[in-house]
């Protein structure tokens, strides 16, 4: 893994104000410790971090930090980076330092590459599983992540930790059957259940009041008044 070098300056306060002077000013307040040395409050400018990462610093990226003002050097790694939660600008660094002939354990990203068969043949679904594989090695043979092939994976098939490939002067300390991707059944949709069509039914008519009498019912009502009328005149 390529060393960055980064130039940082020496703080001679700590606390919020101080912190705060020192992002105006366009620097990030951090911190250097480790390595059974006492803990040194830096600056380091944000603009030359932004340069490093977008120069490819991963998260196990080694820097060679230069204090200004002097010949001393320090190679660390970044413990801890904090952001603002809005502006994602960063708000402080703890680096740590290392030995470049002492082996560290960190944890490595997996990099997945091609397409599975079961995936593009038969429609699976393509699980990862786990995204982190820790390793043990020297400061400089830590890769940027570990490549797993899934190209020649079918449906029901994975791939374990003890299938990676060995890289040179990098020792896998993960559990070996641990597994990393593998490709699952396609799901397959429910067919949407229709309801039956809800029998038609015909309300009753209610007669309300005031209701209008149609011309059959008058006609009976006409029928049944001169029969009553005839009946008094016989009494």
């Amino acid at each position: 893994m390529k060393t960055i070098e980064l130039n940082v300056e020496r703080r001679s306060e700590r606390g919020k104000n101080e912190a705060r002077r020192a992002r105006a000013a366009g620097r990030i307040p951090a911190i250097v410790y480790g390595a059974g040395k006492a803990t040194v409050p830096i600056s380091v400018d944000r603009r030359s971090l932004s340069d490093a990462f977008r120069g490819g610093a991963g998260e196990n990226a080694i820097f060679l930090l230069k204090l200004a003002g002097s010949e001393q050097s320090r190679h660390a790694m970044i413990k801890e980076l904090q952001k603002d939660p809005l502006s994602r600008k960063a708000l402080h660094i703890d680096f740590v330092r290392v030995m470049m002939d002492a082996k560290i354990r960190v944890k490595v990203s997996i990099e997945v590459v091609g397409i599975a068969r079961g995936v593009k043949t038969d429609g699976g679904i393509l699980d990862m599983v786990t995204r982190e594989v820790e390793v043990e090695s020297l400061p400089g043979n830590i890769p940027a992540h570990l490549p797993v092939d899934v190209s020649d994976l079918g449906i029901g098939d994975a791939v374990r930790i003890k299938d990676l490939k060995a890289l040179e002067g990098v020792e896998i300390v993960d559990d070996p059957e641990k597994v990393i991707v593998h490709v699952a059944q396609p799901t397959l949709e429910a067919e949407p259940v229709v309801a039956p069509e809800a029998a038609e039914t015909t309300e009753p008519e209610v007669l309300k009041k005031g209701k209008v009498v149609t011309d059959e019912e008058g006609a009976a009502g006409d029928d049944k008044k001169p029969e009553k009328k005839a009946e008094k005149k016989e009494k």
